[in-house]
């Protein structure tokens, strides 16, 4: 592949919205995937202070790290199995990324500020809602593309 071809405005376009059909295994082999990869990333950036002390996020906080990797672990397997789910009916934007950052974003602010278990509810609750909601547009949009509703070609 060339410099020309990854320049190319068609190769920017990653996150197309595509309907990801298959077999149960690959959704759930994907949403774990993506599990690991969002836990993994906060639980790596939560090693080392963001931005100066004054205002910066804390590094890991001193204890139990566990029950927080677990809780998101458990968190993001049900956001990113939400979004699969409806990236397996209709066309939705990035599932993938998404389902990444809401993972990784939990994982670091649990791992820096060590709530507890309301607080840590709470932006479980977030981070889910935040998920059906990028679905509820996808599947809006999916919806409304299948009543007929779009501009068709021809004369």
């Amino acid at each position: 592949m060339g410099v020309s071809e990854l320049l190319a405005p068609s190769s920017l376009d990653h996150y197309e919205e595509t309907v990801l059909p298959g077999p149960l295994w690959r959704h759930a082999l994907w949403a774990a995937g993506i599990t690991v990869l969002g836990v993994g990333l906060g639980w790596a950036g939560a090693l080392f202070r963001v931005g100066p002390e004054e205002y910066g996020l804390p590094p890991a906080a001193p204890g139990a790290l566990w029950p927080y990797l677990v809780a998101w672990t458990a968190i993001g397997l049900a956001a990113a199995a939400v979004l699969r789910a409806a990236a397996a009916r209709v066309p939705v934007y990035a599932p993938g990324p998404i389902a990444v950052v809401l993972t990784l974003l939990g994982t670091r602010l649990s791992l820096g500020w060590r709530p507890e278990a309301p607080v840590l509810g709470a932006m479980a609750a977030a981070a889910l809602t935040a998920a059906a909601i990028w679905c509820a547009i996808a599947l809006r949009s999916g919806s409304l593309d299948n009543r007929g509703g779009g501009v068709t070609s021809g004369g």
